[in-house]
């Protein structure tokens, strides 16, 4: 059973089409996940599916519950963490969930137990102002006002940005462990490392989703071998790679540059090519591509060999 579903849903703010013709579901107690840079469309449409926001087009619904009729009825059933801290900054912890608990008629004790884990970590805490909570902690914080009134259905719309590593490895923790109470959880992220902790994840760009799938079924899609490319003068590396005629296609990742290559080409003819242009200690390594590998080619949609180009819009699916 999906607990939502979306429609060719479609928004736009002037000329800027934030949604475009937008249709997905996610099942009863998934871990869902929304993967893309900022601007992608992910606030819009979460905003949409918490009833904050009317699409112009398209229909979606929640829990069988029609967003732009029945939102009453979803928001009493629902959790939102909103993208920016949005709780009441000049009010302690405590009493910011004692505020949230009495908005839905409920008491911390009530479901004190759906937060247990969560709330011991910014317990001794309690009496602080929610504004002067370390990132992590306000966090913490909007987690567990989201989780008070039990919801059925979690929406977080890139609970980790700004949030230092391990406070990040803590939060997907927790929604692990809340999964695990039947809670169905949408998850929107620019982190692809995050993407591979979800049942499974939607890459989006521009206001369209590119692939849906489980992390391991968009990876085992990838067309090409992926080769990581090093050098010792990287700072000529990608036009000379650019000057390969068999390079498809080639990204920065971190210390490497992420490299396919038409058939014609190899990696030890590449890097012979890179040697003879006067580049020391070349590396070229056989890699496994990662999710942001498979966004990548996607997003970017053309690939190059020569003087022609091949339309990869549809190469994973």
């Amino acid at each position: 059973m999906s607990a939502v579903i979306v429609d060719q849903l479609y928004k736009a703010y002037g000329k800027v089409q934030a949604l475009d013709g937008v249709s997905f579901s996610v099942n009863e107690g998934e871990l869902y996940g929304i993967i893309g840079p900022d601007g992608a469309g992910k606030t819009t449409l979460f905003r949409i599916l918490t009833t904050l926001m009317l699409a112009d087009r398209g229909q979606a619904q929640v829990k069988g519950y029609d967003v732009a009729r029945d939102y009453r009825k979803i928001r009493n059933i629902i959790g939102y963490m909103p993208g920016k801290f949005s709780l009441y900054q000049d009010l302690t912890v405590e009493e910011n969930l004692q505020f949230f608990a009495t908005v839905f008629n409920t008491t911390i004790e009530e479901n004190y137990h759906l937060i247990a884990d969560i709330y011991r970590q910014i317990e001794p805490f309690k009496h602080r102002m929610a504004g002067k909570l370390s990132g992590g902690m306000k966090q913490k914080l909007a987690l567990s006002c989201a989780l008070i009134h039990k919801p059925e259905v979690l929406f977080l719309d890139e609970p980790t940005t700004g949030v230092d590593p391990v406070s990040r490895k803590e939060f997907w923790g927790m929604l692990l462990n809340l999964k695990k109470q039947g809670i169905t959880i949408l998850v929107s992220t620019p982190y692809m490392d995050e993407a591979t902790l979800c049942d499974r994840i939607a890459l989006v760009q521009g206001g369209a989703f590119l692939e849906v799938d489980t992390p391991q079924g968009i990876v085992a899609r990838y067309p090409s071998t992926l080769l990581a490319v090093r050098s010792g003068k990287m700072h000529r590396l990608l036009g000379d790679l650019h000057g390969y005629p068999y390079v498809n296609t080639s990204f920065s990742f971190g210390t490497a540059f992420h490299v396919t290559l038409a058939a014609e080409g190899s990696p030890e003819a590449l890097k012979a090519y890179l040697v003879q242009r006067g580049h020391p200690d070349v590396e070229v390594q056989v890699i496994p591509p990662s999710v942001e590998d498979c966004f990548m080619l996607l997003s970017h949609g053309t690939q190059r060999h020569g003087d022609t180009e091949k339309d990869l819009s549809f190469a994973l699916q």
